[in-house]
């Protein structure tokens, strides 16, 4: 007879103890907190993310407008995501970085309008998946290519209008996505959830800051 269990009874019936699990204090709250902070690396990234974000200075137009021209990138990383497949999820932070290293070069060399670049990328994607079907069958990627359209579209039009309108309207499009990442984040969908928790604080911040402190 083991330490969790009890004496027979008289009917020759054991009964059950408290097993293992139940015999254990468990981790103390310090350790379980710390272990939750842990686990949500990817909030203080995207606090930090943020406060960069916003310490770029330039005026409430430049501030729209910038905001504007990264906002089709959002959804372009769940379009190629989910064109690849959920087995290379793995990929999502190695496309995020390679897009941050784009943007940079693009306003560095103001080759072309980083907006231009990634719709441009987003229609061939999108070209290509009406060719060989994939834009057809119904599925996550069909739901990317979708929200590729609202979102872009949304970042686009943020650039044509003035830039009071621009504001609002791109800080609607970020809040917007950032309910996207948290929704994909839920499902574990298309995207690593790390990405998608990530991505839903920075959008949200950015939502804010065009709301609240422009």
């Amino acid at each position: 007879m083991n330490a969790y269990e009890t004496a027979p009874e008289p009917n020759g019936t054991r009964t059950a103890g408290p097993g293992p699990r139940a015999g254990r204090s468990g981790e103390s709250g310090p350790r379980r907190a710390g272990r939750f902070l842990l686990a949500r690396w990817p909030t203080a990234v995207a606090l930090l993310s943020a406060a960069v974000l916003g310490s770029g200075g330039g005026g409430e137009a430049d501030a729209a407008y910038g905001y504007a021209e990264i906002l089709p990138l959002l959804p372009l990383i769940y379009l190629l995501m989910a064109k690849v497949g959920e087995k290379y999820r793995y990929l999502t932070w190695p496309l995020v970085l390679a897009s941050f290293v784009v943007v940079t070069v693009l306003r560095a060399t103001e080759l072309a309008a980083p907006s231009t670049v990634f719709t441009a990328l987003a229609l061939l994607v999108l070209v290509w998946s009406a060719l060989d079907g994939h834009l057809f069958r119904p599925g996550t990627y069909r739901i990317q290519a979708l929200g590729m359209l609202f979102f872009g579209g949304l970042g686009l039009v943020g650039l044509a209008v003035d830039p009071e309108a621009a504001r609002y309207l791109i800080a609607a499009g970020w809040l917007l996505h950032g309910f996207w990442d948290f929704y994909h984040l839920w499902k574990d969908r298309a995207v690593s959830r790390s990405f998608a928790e990530w991505c839903g604080v920075v959008d949200v911040w950015v939502a804010a800051e065009l709301v609240f402190r422009l």
